[in-house]
């Protein structure tokens, strides 16, 4: 006769099954200890830890290049032994590597190196996002100045964007994915990136320090006015238009909300 094992059975079992797996030297749960000693489970703890390497590797391309495989592979190995994937795919794998780059004591004399994965990590999600309609410059051309005013604009499904007040992220991150062999020196200063996916492909570009407080505050529901003088307040000698037909030529925007129109009161008579 088959059984069905509890749900706090299985739980218990799949809790040390995963430890066993990042942790090889422990002593096993006895609820898997005679799978442990089998020479297929160590085979298998070694691909999915593999697995695990290859996708992160996959997925951080920048960082990949600018450390080497060698190092690369063995920050990737204790990362995973702690953030296991949370889903059959790994195409989203990696959500906490920059976090961990971040505080991974070998990587100190290198500081930039996590907001470079904060790139790659943009990349992934800006790949990966919904599908969304990009808000074009006619639809803009068709809203009256007032009205447009008071407006959102509202930040299309697969951008993403940063300002970087302490270093060259972006032109760091560009080259190594791209894999230039620009050698060039470059002004060390802060950058801001945008992240795009206008199409069936990501794109990439520079944004000013006044274009990423803009974003932010489309982001957070502002109207049109308000974003501006925002942006304003970081660089006063801002033209909003450039800045506006920049973001909707890279597809910045999904969606554009104007408020009803007000109505003059009827005077009474």
């Amino acid at each position: 006769m088959n059984t069905v094992a509890s749900p706090v059975a299985l739980a218990r079992f799949q809790d040390a099954f995963s430890r066993a797996l990042l942790a090889p030297d422990a002593a096993p749960d006895e609820a898997i200890a005679g799978l442990v000693v089998q020479p297929a489970f160590a085979v298998y703890r070694n691909t999915v830890m593999k697995g695990c390497i290859d996708a992160l590797q996959a997925n951080f391309p920048s960082v990949a290049r600018l450390v080497g495989e060698e190092w690369f592979r063995a920050a990737a190995s204790v990362h995973a032994a702690t953030a296991l994937p949370t889903e059959a795919s790994l195409l989203r794998y990696g959500d906490t590597f920059p976090g961990f780059l971040a505080g991974f004591a070998p990587a100190a004399e290198l500081p930039y190196l996590a907001d470079v994965a904060r790139l790659d990590r943009f990349w992934t999600e800006a790949h990966a996002a919904a599908d969304e309609e990009v808000l074009d410059l006619a639809a803009i051309a068709a809203v009256g100045p007032d009205q447009l005013a008071d407006a959102t604009l509202h930040p299309h499904a697969a951008a993403r964007w940063a300002w970087f007040a302490d270093a060259p992220i972006y032109t760091i991150w560009r080259r190594n994915r791209e894999q230039s062999d620009d050698a060039s020196e470059f002004e060390w200063r802060g950058e801001g990136a945008l992240l795009t996916r206008p199409g069936d492909a990501v794109r990439w570009t520079a944004l000013s320090a006044a274009g990423c407080r803009f974003l932010d505050a489309c982001a957070k529901g502002e109207p049109v006015a308000t974003a501006l003088d925002a942006a304003l307040e970081t660089d006063a000698g801002l033209n909003p238009l450039p800045l506006l037909s920049a973001l909707l030529e890279t597809g910045a925007f999904g969606r554009l909300t104007v408020p009803p129109h007000e109505l003059p009161e009827r005077i009474s008579r």
